[in-house]
Order: C-alpha cells, then structure tokens, then sequence
C-alpha cells in the first residue's frame, strides 16, 4: 500500500480489481480544501486513458510487476516465445499483449516483459531501434531536395514513410512508439 503522495510516473496502480499505469500526476493545493493528487492513468488491459483525481494522502494499492529483460526468439504463429537471458525459461506471449510492438522486433532482440503474479502486462520496447530497409521505390533526381517522403517497407515487414534520399538496403533508425523515421545509422 501507498498513498496518492507516493505516486511517481510508470507506477502500476491496482484500482477496483483493474491494474492502471500512472502516465502523468501532479499535486494541487488550491485555495480552499485539502490538497488534490491529479493524475492520467492508462489501463493495462484494454489501453484506455482516463484523468482520475485523489484527494491527498489517500492509501491506494500498489500492483506487484516484475519486469525483466528477454530475448525474443521467434513466433511459432499462435504466439511469441521470449527466453529470459538469466534462467532460460521461455515465455509463451499472446499477439494481442505484443501489440505494436510486432512491428520492430527482430529474432534475438531484447526487450522488457512487465508481468503481474505470473501474468504477462506488456511489452516495453527502446525507444527506437535500428532496422534495414527491405524495399522501396527509387526516390527521382529532382525530388531530393524537397523534403518529401515515400513509404518503405522494413525487414520485419512494416510499412514507414521516409526521406526520398533513403534505399533499399540502408539501415535506418525508427522510433517505436509513432513509427517514424529519425536518421540513418552510419556503418
């Protein structure tokens, strides 16, 4: 247990049985009556965001999650199997915990498993992670130098815009939480 002074950003809250991540709080004193603990909570099931307002001092439960560094292995189709790089054991994960995430995980990459009395939450990728570009159309001569771009499709078999400069073949840098291109990465 905690109380609503404790909370800090990333926090998994375990509200009315649901288990809810703190995205943002602040403390607010206003002019008259007690102080008041806003926050923005996102739901770990279902990725709904709500405001939610304590009052100060408030004892709320505190979920109990383990996250670990994995591997990830493969997909055997059904799912994805992570192995923890410490004991070896391998972790069955549904696609629907993956999400998003399926779109730049490559085999043996690492990421963090967040887990909850032995029940996988989530998925936390870096935020952005290197990848090559499978295909993509030739960018024309003249179109270099107005900033346009043209989707390119990357070695895990998703779809991103990028600068007309870049090829098939190049390894680019993309940030995992909008999909958007941030630079070439020099070899």
């Amino acid at each position: 247990m905690a109380t609503t002074n404790d909370l800090k950003n990333g926090m998994v809250l375990n509200l009315d049985g649901q288990l809810w991540q703190v995205i943002w709080f602040q403390h607010h004193k206003p002019g008259k009556g007690g102080a008041v603990v806003r926050s923005k909570l996102k739901n770990i099931e279902s990725g709904k965001t709500v405001d939610k307002t304590f009052n100060a001092d408030v004892k709320v439960e505190v979920a109990n999650v383990d996250k670990r560094t994995m591997q990830y292995l493969y997909n055997d189709g059904t799912s994805y199997i992570f192995m923890d790089t410490s004991t070896y054991d391998q972790l069955e994960v549904a696609p629907e915990i993956v999400g998003d995430a399926k779109n730049f995980m490559l085999e043996n990459q690492e990421a963090i498993v967040a887990t909850n009395d032995g029940r996988v939450l989530y998925i936390e990728l870096p935020a952005s992670v290197e990848l090559e570009v499978q295909y993509t159309e030739p960018g024309l001569q003249g179109d270099r130098s107005t900033g346009g771009t043209k989707p390119a499709t990357l070695e895990t078999g998703h779809q991103i815009n990028v600068p007309l400069f870049i090829v098939t073949g190049e390894k680019i840098k993309v940030d995992t939480r909008d999909s958007s291109y941030q630079g070439r990465v020099s070899s």
